[in-house]
């Protein structure tokens, strides 16, 4: 036999904003000054609290194996939380804990897919879902959403994808990359079409607690009890508390597909960390009060970034209403040179913008549109202003072709 390697793993398509991250890295590592819009995560160190309830489970000793879908206690918060925020009922053998939201997404539809089975995926959305989707087996059926419309995609426009073999949906609000809030209307629009035609939903809501303009958040589970059997939902505790290298996620749904998922995360990986479960436990019990000021922060760096996008001719965005991401609308300037080097796309844009202004940003051709670029507002408003002087500056100097 051939020692080659899979034909799974051989089909899958690098992380676009891991590269761009690590080309920025490296190059700050030689001495350089890189402003960096393109990593998706809070720039503020975890709330001392949160470190406290680390420190203290090492210290007392919860340095052992949990049960693989996670401790009963950390699944008691989650459900806690679910009602609180989200007004959904769950029990703890409802709910299981994880490496980081995603390792629960992969756990979900692994166990969800057949192989030919296919998933809808909204886009422009995450760049690891069509991955995941393909690891698992499943066939990625990617619905573009329009900018006029914020990138929402709607129930109408996901019905003519709907076939015989459709297992799920992927449901991200906010989302990542574009930070589109889906509305009470829109998401029960949503559930009726997957209950009518029968198919799961995954259900996304990492970003749940960064939204802003009086937006509201609305969980897909929370809309009955046909709906809430067929949605799995996803959440933890990396961008709301800034805890995104304790690597906590969670899933809650029905009990026998918890179940199933608890399964095959115990041949993969067994329980999440039991230091971090125990933190992440104290971070859910504790409410919002102490993530209030990093919110209202990411409001003024959202209203800052984008104010400063649409200054620059030949560049807009529209006005994200959750998460910490911005899409920039680059068609304008495609087709032009910056000395010499053409810019055809938004690969082309983001290498020759980092490699010239030493600004990083995330080509969106990874998310399914190369029309646009994500620009992450993550960061501080220093860097803020300085990137966007830089951009200006990249684009006063590109030439017609």
């Amino acid at each position: 036999m051939a020692l080659t390697l899979s034909e799974r793993v051989l089909a899958i398509s690098p992380s676009v904003t891991l590269a761009i991250d690590a080309q920025a890295k490296k190059l700050r590592q030689e001495g350089m000054d890189v402003i960096g819009f393109g990593a998706g995560e809070p720039d503020f160190c975890t709330p001392e609290y949160i470190n406290d309830a680390g420190k203290f489970a090492i210290d007392a000793g919860i340095t052992r194996y949990t049960p693989v879908a996670g401790t009963l206690d950390l699944r008691e918060r989650i459900c806690e939380k679910l009602h609180r925020d989200n007004g959904v009922e769950y029990t703890p053998a409802e709910v299981m804990v994880s490496n980081g939201a995603k390792q629960v997404l992969f756990t979900a539809l692994s166990t969800l897919l057949n192989p030919g089975d296919e998933v809808l995926i909204p886009t422009p959305g995450w760049l690891s879902y069509t991955e995941m989707v393909k690891m698992a087996g499943g066939v990625p059926v990617t619905v573009h959403g329009d900018e006029e419309s914020d990138f929402v995609v709607t129930a109408d426009m996901l019905r003519p994808h709907v076939t015989e073999k459709t297992k799920a949906l992927i449901l991200n609000t906010p989302s990542n990359p574009n930070g589109c809030v889906y509305s009470y209307d829109q998401l029960k629009d949503i559930a009726d079409l997957a209950v009518e035609l029968g198919f799961y939903i995954v259900s996304d809501e990492i970003y749940e607690k960064l939204i802003y303009d009086d937006c509201k958040h609305y969980c897909i589970a929370s809309y009955g009890e046909e709906i809430k059997k067929q949605a799995i939902v996803v959440n933890g505790v990396s961008k709301s508390y800034a805890m995104t290298g304790w690597r906590i996620g969670y899933a809650a749904g029905p009990k026998e597909i918890i179940q199933a998922m608890t399964s095959f995360q115990s041949h993969a990986s067994s329980n999440a960390n039991s230091i971090a479960q125990y933190a992440a436990a104290t971070a859910l019990s504790c409410g919002d009060k102490y993530i209030k000021s990093m919110i209202t922060e990411y409001d003024v760096r959202r209203k800052l970034m984008h104010r400063l996008l649409n200054e620059i001719d030949g560049l807009s965005a529209r006005l994200p209403k959750g998460a910490f991401y911005i899409m920039m609308n680059i068609t304008a300037i495609l087709g032009k040179k910056y000395r010499g080097q053409m810019i055809n796309n938004s690969t082309q844009f983001a290498e020759i913008l980092l490699r010239e202004k030493r600004v990083a940003v995330v080509p969106a051709l990874a998310f399914g549109d190369d029309r646009y670029v994500r620009l992450s507002y993550a960061t501080s408003r220093a860097n803020i202003v300085e990137g966007m002087r830089r951009i200006a500056a990249f684009v006063d100097e590109l030439e017609e072709y």
